[in-house]
C-alpha cells in the first residue's frame, strides 16, 4: 500500500483543528500550497515538508509514524455550531458539523414567539430530550400536551409523533440532544 502524504497532511492539520490557511501562514508558505500537498498535485521536498509541520509544530519523524486516526473535535465556539434549520423563525444549531460515526446530535434551538415545528407531527427513530432556558415552548408528545418554561425539560421516544410550538411574546431557548442524530 501507497503512503498517501497529502492525506496524511490533511489528517494531521485537522487533528490540531487547523485550517489550510492558518496552518499555511504559522508555516510561512501559502495556502494554496498546503492545498496543493493534500492533494497530492505536488509532492514536497523534505525541507518544504519540515517547515509545513513547523507550523503545527511536528516532527518528520512523528509525521511518518503517526497513525493517521483524526482526532475529533472537542470544543466548539459559537460561531462555529452550524446552522441546519435555516436560520428563520426556527433555528437549530448544531454542535459540530460532522456527525458520522457520532451517536448524539446536540442542538441549540431558538424559536420566535409563535414558531411552530408545523401541524403535521415528526416522528424519527430516536430518543430525544431537552432544556428550555428561557421563554414558553409547548411540547406535544402523542396526546400529551405540556407548556414548559425555563429550566424544565422534556425526554421522549422519538418514534412517537411529537410538534413544538413557542408560545408568549418572548422568543424561546432550548439545548436538546438527540440519539442518533436525526438532522
Amino acid at each position: 500500500m501507497d503512503f498517501d502524504l497529502g492525506a496524511r497532511l490533511r489528517a494531521v492539520r485537522e487533528m490540531h483543528a487547523l485550517s489550510q490557511r492558518e496552518l499555511a501562514k504559522r508555516a510561512g508558505v501559502t495556502n494554496g500550497t498546503i492545498s496543493l500537498i493534500e492533494q497530492n498535485r505536488v509532492s514536497p521536498s523534505l525541507s518544504s515538508l519540515k517547515k509545513v509541520l513547523d507550523g503545527i509544530p511536528m516532527s518528520l519523524a512523528d509525521f511518518f509514524a503517526l497513525q493517521a486516526t483524526p482526532r475529533l473535535k472537542t470544543f466548539f465556539a459559537r460561531d462555529e455550531l452550524l446552522e441546519i434549520g435555516g436560520g428563520g423563525a426556527i433555528s437549530y444549531r448544531q454542535v459540530g458539523h460532522d456527525l458520522a460515526g457520532r451517536a448524539l446530535q446536540i442542538l441549540h434551538e431558538r424559536y420566535a414567539p409563535g414558531a411552530d415545528t408545523g401541524k403535521a407531527m415528526l416522528r424519527h427513530a430516536a430518543e430525544e430530550g431537552g432544556v428550555v432556558l428561557k421563554g414558553q415552548l409547548e411540547v406535544t408528545v402523542g396526546d400529551q400536551r405540556r407548556v414548559l418554561g425555563p429550566g424544565d425539560a422534556y425526554y421522549f421516544d422519538s418514534r412517537v409523533p411529537h410538534r413544538f410550538r413557542a408560545v408568549g411574546d418572548e422568543p424561546c431557548e432550548v439545548v436538546s440532544a438527540c440519539t442518533p442524530p436525526s438532522f
